[in-house]
């Protein structure tokens, strides 16, 4: 069940860098993701599930300052495709558009001179995605979710940066859970609040190209149908390579990464993700 599938939210290599005010930036994504073993507190069910997605996902944002601190806000729509094979090969497959973030992000601290950098961020996420009570695997989840993000980065040495963030999202109830909550008639599907912290170098090579990455652990997000727990609390380790190009026609990000570890639910395999990024 995607819906109980959920992930930190991932920052890129100098997200937390404090952005130049009055400018408008687009970015352009596709993202494929595999997620083959299922895990039922910490131990494989044995079945050979293959879930992939592949998603086109836009981003416009705009920044500006608030007083005199550096700002940013965007909007992120998206649409794409869930497809089960192996041993999901029965489900039928999702396609459409993705769930729409809407997110803010303030920097109380800013210092270009040293590459200091402190920066709070909040995301509202609305059930606009492809959404069937009658599927277990959807690209929407049906609920509203929010979360607050704070980021801190600031140099190690002359040419690599440090970034650390921490993040909680908290979930909205899905009322009308049938298929993906195992249930012939709608369920109460929640979940408890998701904790996600990531840290990792970031080196700049030159000008033009920079690499980084990323170590991710995740917990909590417990679910419950009508109340009932499923004690299934997410404990996730992962991690992300990137590989930044800044061009004189935009940014060019490569991106991969996988689980090392995960104590329930879709073992996520490969995440592919190529990103080109306009300002102006």
């Amino acid at each position: 069940m995607l819906s109980s599938h959920a992930l930190a939210i991932d920052l890129q290599p100098n997200d937390i860098v404090a952005p130049t005010p009055d400018r408008t930036a687009i970015s352009i994504s596709y993202v494929n993701a595999q997620n083959t073993t299922l895990y039922v507190n910490n131990v494989p069910t044995g079945a050979s599930p293959n879930l992939e997605s592949n998603l086109g996902i836009v981003r416009l944002g705009h920044t500006y300052t608030i007083g005199s601190l550096p700002a940013v806000s965007y909007v992120q729509v998206g649409g794409g495709t869930l497809s089960p094979d192996g041993s999901l090969s029965a489900y039928p497959a999702s396609q459409g558009m993705t769930d729409t973030t809407i997110a803010t992000a303030i920097w109380p601290y800013a210092n270009h001179i040293t590459r200091t950098y402190f920066g709070v961020a909040a995301y509202l996420s609305l059930p606009t995605g492809e959404y069937s009570s009658t599927k277990a695997f959807n690209l929407g989840n049906n609920r509203y979710s929010q979360a607050l993000q704070l980021g801190y980065q600031r140099p190690i040495t002359k040419s690599v940066d440090g970034a650390f963030a921490f993040d909680t999202v908290w979930y909205g109830a899905n009322s009308q859970c049938a298929a993906a909550c195992s249930s012939a008639t709608n369920l109460q599907f929640t979940q408890k609040p998701l904790y996600s912290s990531q840290i990792g170098p970031i080196y700049r090579i030159n000008q033009t190209y920079t690499v980084a990455a990323t170590y991710v652990y995740v917990t909590g997000g417990e679910t419950a149908f009508n109340g009932i727990e499923r004690n299934n609390t997410v404990v996730t380790q992962r991690y992300f390579v990137s590989g930044v190009a800044y061009t004189k026609i935009g940014r060019f990000m490569l991106q991969y990464g996988n689980d090392i570890a995960t104590m329930n639910g879709f073992m996520e395999s490969r995440r592919l993700a190529l990103r080109y990024t306009k300002s102006f």
